[in-house]
């Protein structure tokens, strides 16, 4: 994301919560005046949000139709885990040789925070849950790939990584699927410790597909939700 002042900066992270938590639904337009006085910004820093978040991949920019949140098809998110996989399995395989002791401790916060977040949810504090797992999802992810030491990884990985679709996965996860998911945390956590990079990159490719099982399983069954309702 290119650098941008700060209410500019602000209309982006505002604008991406609001997308990534289903607020603007895909396929749905984003009027800069409506968003403008949603959170109370002028339309120049909305616009300048909208691009950055273009560049993202979370907006497209569309001819006669302004700004309007991307949508996936199933080829779409299949192609993308694949291309996911991929790069954050080579991610593993470098940080299982050149992560430091400090990027571990980042790893085991990461994972830490992401237990509280599902003692969050399972007492009740929904939202504050699910925002607590994927930000920890988020933080053990990138956390992999700076110790990956891999200077082209992290910005190839912005655009393969659709947080919007992570964080509705999250909230239809059940508690068993969420400790598994954080299972597989841990596992490529003990690989790359050990230096065990061919197992690191194992577990990480399976824990991302995983992830892609659940982004359609998810898919699926909010279609069959609204199948249901619109009959």
């Amino acid at each position: 994301m290119a650098k941008m002042d700060g209410r500019s900066d602000l209309a982006y992270r505002l604008i991406r919560r609001a997308i990534t938590k289903g607020d603007f639904e895909p396929g749905s337009r984003l009027v800069e005046q409506r968003i403008g006085e949603m959170f109370d910004l002028s339309r120049t820093p909305v616009r300048e949000a909208l691009r950055a978040l273009a560049a993202d991949g979370l907006v497209v920019i569309e001819r006669n139709r302004g700004a309007v949140v991307a949508t996936m098809s199933e080829s779409d998110i299949r192609d993308q885990y694949e291309l996911r996989a991929r790069l954050e399995s080579l991610a593993a395989e470098r940080a299982a040789t050149r992560m430091s002791a400090e990027g571990i401790g980042a790893l085991d916060a990461a994972i830490a925070d992401f237990d509280a977040g599902v003692e969050l949810v399972s007492s009740g504090s929904l939202d504050a849950g699910w925002h607590r797992i994927t930000a920890a999802n988020s933080a053990f992810h990138r956390a992999v790939v700076k110790g990956s030491a891999h200077r082209r990884l992290s910005a190839l990985l912005v655009h393969a990584v659709d947080i919007p679709l992570v964080y509705q996965v999250f909230r239809h996860q059940t508690r068993l699927e969420s400790e598994r998911s954080n299972l597989f945390h841990r596992m490529v956590r003990d690989a790359i410790a050990a230096g065990e990079s061919e197992r690191a990159g194992a577990l990480m490719a399976e824990h991302i597909m995983q992830g892609r099982d659940c982004v359609l399983a998810s898919r699926s069954h909010t279609r069959s939700e609204a199948e249901i309702h619109a009959s």
